[in-house]
């Protein structure tokens, strides 16, 4: 059976630091999910907890800590739609990620980015420049996350191939093109046996046709491998919750996933 939208579970409001819409907002979002018979979606505003240090280069969290993402709660309700309480946190450049153990409980989602390579010295040691330096980087830090202790049921990691990987596109492609294919075939098979979700986040599905041989490498690769995937639109904007549907139906079709390749947040 094909691969059935009925969710989204990456979604920014407005007191993410990178949106500040006042648009965007929890009521608008549980709107975007009744437009499009949504059963389950997830708040995820950017979150470091405050009892992990952080480096000097990372001022963007510091801000984020607890009680900003909590300032969201509580989330308003429909019936037939879960509309969960999660977060976006973050690996930087020493593979710690930010949430502590003791943290965990308070959110039903937890989304880990490996790839915010624009965050030089916080997710990203400075040196690291060339396509082929990235593309070790890209693999190194999926594996140091699937190495961690957590709980891997309720986590996803975010937006493999982040256009922020390099904000020039060809050097972005050269990166993705370069990332070792055996080793992307093993880390996504211990993936899947932790079995923690893959994104498919909207942004990086709107690769054109030109790209997409590359683009969509990591999750070809992802599926051969027993991955399992959820939809995220990264939505910072009521825009971005307007176009979603649109890009995750072409996103099922350009990879032909079904319904047993889908990620279920219990």
């Amino acid at each position: 059976m094909r691969y059935v939208y009925d969710h989204d579970l990456h979604i920014h409001s407005r007191i993410s630091l990178c949106s500040g819409d006042p648009e965007e907002t929890n009521e608008r979002i549980l709107q975007y999910a009744r437009d499009n018979r949504l059963s389950t979606i997830c708040l995820t505003d950017h979150f470091w907890d405050e009892t992990i240090p952080l480096s000097a280069d990372s001022a963007f969290y510091k801000a984020q800590d607890l009680a900003h993402v909590q300032a969201a709660l509580p989330l308003p309700q429909a019936e037939g739609i879960r509309f969960l309480f999660g977060c976006e946190t973050e690996m930087d450049r020493f593979m710690t990620v930010g949430i502590s153990r003791a943290r965990l409980d308070e959110f039903a989602f937890i989304i880990v980015p490996t790839t915010h390579f624009h965050m030089v010295g916080h997710t990203i040691p400075a040196e690291i420049v060339s396509p082929a330096d990235k593309a070790a980087f890209w693999l190194q830090k999926l594996n140091a996350l699937l190495a961690l202790d957590l709980p891997f049921h309720k986590i996803g990691i975010a937006h493999l191939t982040c256009g922020l990987i390099d904000r020039n596109r060809q050097a972005f492609l050269d990166t993705i093109a370069a990332i070792d294919r055996d080793g992307m075939y093993k880390a996504f098979r211990n993936a899947a046996k932790c079995g923690v979700g893959i994104e498919l986040n909207a942004d990086d599905m709107k690769c054109t046709d030109a790209e997409a041989e590359i683009v969509l490498r990591p999750y070809r690769i992802a599926q051969e491998a027993g991955c399992k995937f959820y939809m995220g639109s990264d939505a910072h904007h009521p825009k971005a919750l307007e176009d979603a549907k649109a890009i995750f139906e072409r996103a099922i079709d350009r990879l032909g996933l079904t319904e047993d390749e889908k990620f279920i947040l219990a």
